[in-house]
């Protein structure tokens, strides 16, 4: 099962077939992108379960119906454990961002942590989920694509919010307070934590 997100309401792709409550069924070869996000968008429907009877297939079938932006990003902890957000566009947020060129998905996860908080020295330590969310730009839905890593790091230097990306923030959370950030966030990001 995978679920992609649309705001905070997911597309849960599955071969298993429920009834109906406050959510819509959707045999998968038949659905188009626009008739899913107008049915998601109706206040009653929590959700939206599009449905194929190979479990294997279900992701790769899905994702040829939007173009695909590839993302990486960090769950980053310093040495007291604490976690690093940003604050954009009125949410928290884990820093990620798009694919340039030919880096690895791992060289992009590095970088735009970088980029968009100062933090230096990364390591990777593990591959955490990948998560997908479907998004507007220039009037066309495209699906992001982001794959994430946990990461540590021993910086303990001044943070600098990539102001030019609209990050307003950037802090180190501990467990507690990055539970209160969760409160506003995305669905995604309440995922990996």
């Amino acid at each position: 099962m995978y679920r992609i997100f649309v705001n905070d309401k997911p597309i849960i792709l599955t071969s298993k077939v429920e009834k109906e409550t406050n959510f819509k069924n959707f045999l998968l070869k038949d659905a188009s992108i626009d008739s899913i996000l107008e049915t998601l968008s109706k206040k009653k429907i929590k959700a939206i379960h599009l449905i194929h009877h190979n479990e294997d297939k279900l992701l790769k079938k899905f994702l040829k119906k939007l173009p695909n932006v590839i993302a990486g990003g960090g769950k980053v902890y310093n040495t007291n454990g604490d976690i690093l957000f940003i604050y954009r566009n009125d949410k928290w947020d884990l820093p990620k961002g798009k694919v340039e060129g030919k880096e690895s998905i791992e060289a992009t996860a590095i970088r735009e942590v970088q980029e968009e908080t100062g933090v230096k020295d990364l390591k990777i330590t593990k591959p955490l989920p990948t998560t997908y969310h479907i998004f507007k730009r220039n009037g066309k839905f495209k699906i992001k694509i982001t794959y994430w890593f946990e990461m540590k790091t021993t910086f303990s230097g001044k943070l600098y919010p990539q102001e030019a990306e609209g990050i307003t923030k950037v802090v180190w959370l501990d467990l507690k307070a990055a539970n209160e950030a969760l409160k506003n966030s995305y669905a995604n990001i309440k995922l990996l934590i």
